[in-house]
């Protein structure tokens, strides 16, 4: 007589390492946090026992942790099952001013809003992971944001069009006033910007500091770099304004942001 044995099959586990952009209690003892991790894209999870635990999460489910994650797909839910989480390091600089936790706060919330979830994205989590580093080693400054904001865009697919009109073709270095279109990301001459509402009138000198600072080569090259504070600031203020246009919101961490604005 044949006897049937029920299989059970054991959740595959994954294994990466991982930044913790956010966390929030969820009943008495759990929380639910959201990682940018570097295999899996974002990774929203349960963490069980978390607020009661000593062994599985200590210190490691706080932002501005970069963490190794290990988690497993439960079926039905796209939320994953946090099994464990050892920190790597914890950027403790960036919390030992209001100045340094307003930008990387900052940093972490337009980044969460301009990545997708469970999109495998290497170079995201890389660009996240950097700024991080660099403003806990070499502090803050808009120079250092606006570069931040220009490089994540391009890197989540959200690239604006800087070099040329969107609508005619005409290069940047052309005659007369320019705009940003938030609906058509990038640039409006003075002969097309009249078509769009939401347009916002962009200096020259602003202009030709986001197209530079889009082609530099990495953070390194930002010591090489020297604009105008109003220029920083105008370019900042416009990539706010999209980058919220994208995400469809407004972004918390920004008039936090704004109180501590530097050149």
């Amino acid at each position: 007589m044949l006897r049937l044995v029920e299989s059970t099959t054991m959740p595959i586990s994954s294994v990466t390492p991982a930044i913790v952009l956010r966390s929030w209690s969820f009943g008495e003892s759990d929380k639910i946090v959201c990682f940018l991790t570097e295999s899996h894209g974002k990774v929203t999870g349960i963490a069980k026992g978390a607020k009661r635990s000593r062994k599985r999460f200590v210190n490691s489910l706080e932002p501005f942790s970069l963490v190794n994650l290990r988690f497993h797909d439960r079926p039905g839910t796209s939320l994953a099952f946090i099994q464990g989480c050892d920190l790597i390091r914890f950027f403790k600089q960036l919390t030992t001013s209001l100045e340094k936790i307003a930008h990387a706060s900052y940093l972490m919330e337009i980044t969460d809003g301009l990545s997708g979830e469970r999109d495998e994205n290497r170079a995201l989590f890389a660009h996240l992971r950097d700024g991080l580093n660099f403003i806990e080693e070499s502090g803050t400054s808009v120079l250092f944001v606006t570069f931040f904001e220009l490089k994540l865009l391009m890197l989540s697919g959200y690239q604006p069009m800087l070099s040329q009109c969107r609508r005619c073709g005409k290069g940047w270095r052309g005659e007369g006033q320019w705009a940003f279109s938030l609906r058509d990301g990038g640039i409006l001459c003075e002969g097309c910007s009249p078509f769009r509402r939401e347009v916002l009138p962009l200096s020259r000198e602003a202009l030709g500091a986001m197209v530079q600072l889009q082609r530099a080569n990495g953070i390194l090259a930002l010591h090489l770099s020297s604009y105008p504070a109003t220029v920083l600031r105008e370019s900042h203020l416009a990539l706010l304004r999209f980058i919220q246009y994208q995400v469809g919101r407004e972004l918390k961490s920004a008039p936090f942001l704004d109180a501590f604005s530097t050149s």
